[in-house]
């Protein structure tokens, strides 16, 4: 995401975006998800049974090339995943921007993010309507994301082929029984979550692993297996896409 100083004068590319005291340059991407602002209008009478089948608003956390980033997320789907496969971008509040370099972070009251900047995303909300669910096999991975290693159970039709059949999934594929595993601040991290949802066009490598490694994601990968991670170009989202003014 590019980042200015100054605010620019108008031109044509990135329209930068002031936030308090903060500008945000934000690149023109279709698809673009709205969110309605809390402190808006009231909406009309005739409008309440329409606010009422609108899907809840949830917590958001997300791992960007050298940043998490959290806040909330209005969602438009039965799915967090779904939702993030249907837009290019979407649009956050109560947003906390933190560095894996040295812990630092910034707040903004909202921040719209690119799905090419999301490498992994925890998955929080509804889990989708049941009598969608089709009957899938557990496969366990390991995917390599820039700083991130994530290890989980990716749930295929019956025989299907692992590999073949997630690179013709949607971007974002989903993981359940997952783990993550990254530095932050000279430190590693590593937590589990029940979901977690991954950007396969980020991914430097996919690969198909034994359960134990899924059950117990201390263990390292076998080294002699372990692909070589293919260079790939990634945007960078980190506190400093925020440049403050005094």
């Amino acid at each position: 995401m590019s980042l200015s100083g100054p605010l620019p004068t108008a031109q044509a590319g990135p329209v930068p975006r002031a936030v308090g005291n903060v500008v945000l340059m934000i690149a023109g991407i279709g698809a673009v998800l709205r969110l309605v602002l809390h402190n808006g209008p009231a909406e009309p009478v005739e409008a309440d049974a329409a606010a009422d089948q609108r899907q809840p608003e949830v917590e958001f956390s997300a791992y960007a090339e050298d940043c998490r980033l959290s806040g909330r997320i209005q969602l438009d789907a039965e799915r967090l995943t779904d939702m993030l496969n249907d837009h290019d971008e979407v649009a956050l509040v109560d947003v906390v921007v933190e560095s894996l370099a040295d812990g630092t972070s910034s707040r903004l009251p909202e921040f719209t993010v690119r799905r090419d900047e999301l490498l992994v995303v925890e998955a929080t909300g509804p889990r989708g309507n049941p009598g969608r669910r089709r009957r899938a096999h557990r496969h366990p991975l390991a995917v390599r994301l820039g700083p991130y290693e994530v290890r989980g159970l990716v749930h295929l039709v019956p025989g299907a082929d692992t590999l073949d059949a997630v690179r013709r999934r949607r971007p974002m594929v989903p993981l359940t029984d997952a783990s993550i595993a990254y530095e932050r601040d000279g430190a590693v991290v590593q937590h589990r979550e029940r979901t977690l949802i991954f950007n396969r066009e980020c991914a430097d490598w996919i690969r198909t692993i034994d359960p134990q490694l899924v059950d117990d994601p201390a263990r390292p990968l076998p080294t002699l297996e372990r692909p070589a991670p293919r260079p790939r170009p990634r945007p960078q989202l980190t506190p400093s896409t925020v440049v403050r003014h005094a």
